[in-house]
C-alpha cells in the first residue's frame, strides 16, 4: 500500500514511521509519501488561505494551492514526484524482519479487477464527514493506494472536494464529534487502523480478527501472568485448558461490556437464545 499525505506541517506526520506502521515499511508492505502543500503556493508569503466568501470567522484553504496539488499528487507529477518515502524510525534486526515477512505476503492482496474503480482513494477529514469506523478501515486495507488530505482552519474550498471526483474516489471522514486543528492527527488515528490490518502486518492474524467492534462487540477483558495480583485472580476459566469454553466466556464478556458501555452496538448484532439469557443475567454461566 502506498499512502500520500498533503499537509501544511510534514513534520507533524513522523509518527507514521514509528512502531507497527514503522515495520511495515521496513517489510515492504506500506510506503508513506508526505507533500507540503506550499509547495504549490504562489507568491513571496506561499500564501494557502483567504477570508470566507459571504464573511465569518476563520479562513479557508484556497482552491487555486489544493486543486494543481492533488492534480500532482494523483499522477506523481510536478513537486509530487521529488517525496521520499518515510524509513522506519527504528531499523529492527535483520532476523525479526525475516520472521515477520514469514508471516503473510509481502505485497497487498487488493488487485484492481475489470469492474472496480482504479482511481485512488482521496480521504479528507473533516467534522462533517462520515463516522468512521472498524469496517472502514478493514475495507480501506485492500487499497493500493489512498492520500489524505489535511485541512486546517475552517477547511478546504468545497469546491476542490467537489472537482476531486473526476480523479478520486472521494471520502470525507470524522474521526468523532469533536473539532481538531488539523487533519494530520486524524490521519495518524486512521493509517494506524487501517496498516496493522494489511495482511502480514501483524504477526498473528487472530489480533485483528478478536479486536472490538470486529463482529459488532467491544472486546472484552485481557489478562496475562502474574495469576493473582494484589489479591485479584485472573478468572478460573482462563486457566481450564478448554478452548471452546474459554472462546465462549470472552465472547459473553463482549457481550456484558458492550451492553454497559456501548449498548447502542446490539442493535445491530444477531443474538442467540444463549446470548440473550447472558444479558438478561450480566454473568457467563462458564464463570
Amino acid at each position: 500500500m502506498r499512502i500520500d499525505v498533503v499537509t501544511i506541517f510534514p513534520d507533524y506526520l513522523d509518527p507514521l514511521r514509528h512502531a507497527l506502521l514503522g515495520k511495515a515499511i521496513e517489510q515492504g508492505r506500506l510506503s508513506v509519501h508526505l507533500h507540503d502543500l506550499r509547495q504549490w503556493a504562489t507568491g513571496v508569503h506561499q500564501s494557502v488561505d483567504s477570508s470566507p466568501c459571504g464573511g465569518g470567522p476563520g479562513m479557508v484553504m484556497k482552491p487555486d494551492v489544493w486543486g494543481p496539488a492533488l492534480d500532482d499528487v494523483c499522477a506523481i507529477a510536478g513537486p509530487a514526484r521529488s517525496a521520499r518515502p518515510l524509513q522506519s524510525a527504528t531499523p529492527h534486526s535483520t532476523q525479526a524482519r525475516r520472521d515477520e515477512l514469514a508471516g503473510g505476503a509481502t505485497e497487498s492482496s487488493y488487485a484492481v479487477t475489470a469492474d472496480e474503480d482504479a482511481r485512488p482513494l482521496l480521504v479528507v477529514p473533516t467534522p462533517a464527514g462520515r463516522p468512521f469506523t472498524q469496517e472502514m478501515a478493514q475495507r480501506w486495507s485492500g487499497e493500493s493506494r489512498i492520500i489524505f488530505a489535511c485541512g486546517r482552519y475552517e477547511g478546504i474550498d468545497q469546491r476542490v472536494i467537489d472537482e476531486a471526483d473526476n480523479r478520486y474516489r472521494v471520502e470525507e471522514v470524522s474521526i468523532g464529534d469533536y473539532v481538531l486543528i488539523g487533519g494530520e492527527v486524524a490521519v495518524i488515528v486512521m493509517a494506524e487502523a487501517v496498516v496493522r490490518l494489511i495482511p502480514g502486518v501483524l504477526g498473528n492474524h487472530r489480533s485483528h480478527e478478536e479486536d472490538s467492534f470486529s463482529d459488532g462487540l467491544l472486546e472484552g477483558p485481557s489478562y496475562t501472568k502474574p495469576r493473582v495480583w494484589r489479591d485479584r485472580e485472573v478468572p478460573e476459566v482462563l486457566f481450564s485448558g478448554n478452548h471452546a469454553r474459554i472462546d465462549r466466556w470472552r465472547h459473553d464478556q463482549a457481550l456484558l461490556r458492550t451492553q454497559q458501555r456501548r449498548p447502542d452496538l446490539l442493535g445491530a448484532v444477531e443474538l442467540d437464545p444463549r446470548d440473550q439469557w447472558v444479558l438478561e443475567n450480566g454473568v457467563s454461566p462458564e464463570q
